[in-house]
């Protein structure tokens, strides 16, 4: 035994300082917030400003807004249905049964459309962005960009993010109208209520900003699905299995903001109303 392995086997490794950790952990979140802040700024600074890439702009409206209308359009009317039926069970208790169609048009627009459609979005696109841009990253198809003279925020960092903006709350809008219909349809064919009376009662009991409110948490929702697939994509390191860490951690971080960001605009609208 050597005089080095003979004192690596005396002296015990010394347990790691939780404040060190702690403070490593809070360096790496504030670089991590900070980074995501540069890197949006970039992003919507190569959006709003010219040249655009229009060929990519209609690529991306494309595959963000009309290929998510079927698993939008599911996930909205089995969500009015189910919200319409626990609602009139609830609602029994307290002879209530009666209020069910407001109560469901106004979840809908103002909390459930929003969240479930950008939810759905997460899921879908911005892991497809992740994995794309990713690949791209991999490849070295984002350096040959530079090396051609492309900027890669403006052809594949802007498009998306535009995309993202304005096809979410469009998406939102269908799922609204979707969900209240699936709500419709099972309180008239399932729990007899009138046809008339439940689309009259809908449409006094809703007013605008019910539905602005929503659109408008939609187009935040559809920013952060947006820039949360573009940034781990962009930043995705270690070849095939860094293009799925940045896939997983796309879902999850846009998941986790929608959340974080639909608490604080229904606070802000709350107290804006």
């Amino acid at each position: 035994m050597t005089a080095v392995e003979a004192t690596q086997r005396v002296a015990p490794r010394s347990p790691g300082n939780p404040v060190r950790a702690l403070g490593r952990s809070t360096l790496a979140a504030v670089r991590m917030v900070g980074s995501v802040g540069v890197f949006a700024v970039r992003g919507v600074a190569a959006a709003l400003t010219p040249p655009w890439f229009l060929g990519q702009l209609w690529r991306q409206f494309v595959a963000i807004g009309f290929f998510s209308l079927p698993v939008v359009g599911l996930t909205a009317i089995f969500t009015g249905a189910a919200l319409a039926l626990n609602i009139f069970t609830g609602g029994g208790r307290f002879n209530a049964e009666q209020v069910m169609p407001q109560i469901v048009a106004l979840g809908i627009t103002r909390e459930l459309g929003p969240v479930l459609a950008a939810l759905m979005l997460a899921g879908r696109v911005s892991a497809a962005i992740a994995a794309e841009i990713g690949a791209m990253r991999a490849t070295e198809q984002i350096d040959a960009m530079r090396t051609l003279s492309t900027d890669p925020f403006r052809y594949l960092v802007g498009p998306r993010l535009l995309a993202g903006v304005l096809m979410t709350p469009l998406l939102t809008a269908v799922a609204d109208t979707i969900g209240v219909a699936g709500g419709w349809l099972v309180a008239t064919r399932v729990l007899d209520f009138s046809s008339a009376v439940y689309i009259r009662n809908t449409i006094d009991f809703l007013q605008s900003w019910d539905i602005v409110s929503g659109l408008i948490k939609a187009a935040v929702f559809g920013f952060i699905v947006a820039l949360m697939g573009c940034y781990h994509g962009y930043n995705a390191k270690g070849g095939a299995r860094g293009v799925g860490r940045a896939t997983t951690h796309a879902v999850v971080s846009s998941a986790i903001l929608i959340f974080g960001s639909d608490y604080l605009l229904t606070t802000l609208f709350t107290h804006a109303s």
